[in-house]
């Protein structure tokens, strides 16, 4: 079995090195992205709603209005 030591110091180096090659997105493509999720949340909110909506109208009216 192997052992593996731990070198925070290099740990931290590898980082710094990773995260200046990341590709970050900019304003405008954040600002269209955080869009996009807001509308697709509606979106899935929406039809859920109605979905949900049919689904108990079908119920009540397969037990006949009980409770």
């Amino acid at each position: 079995m192997s052992s593996v030591a731990f070198n925070p110091a290099k740990f931290f180096r590898e980082v710094r090195s990773e995260v200046g090659r990341v590709a970050w997105p900019g304003r405008k493509e954040t600002m269209i992205t955080t869009g996009l999720v807001f509308a697709m949340a509606a979106l899935a909110a929406t039809f859920f709603f109605a979905a949900d909506q049919v689904i108990g109208l079908f119920v009540r009216l397969l037990f006949g209005g009980m409770g």
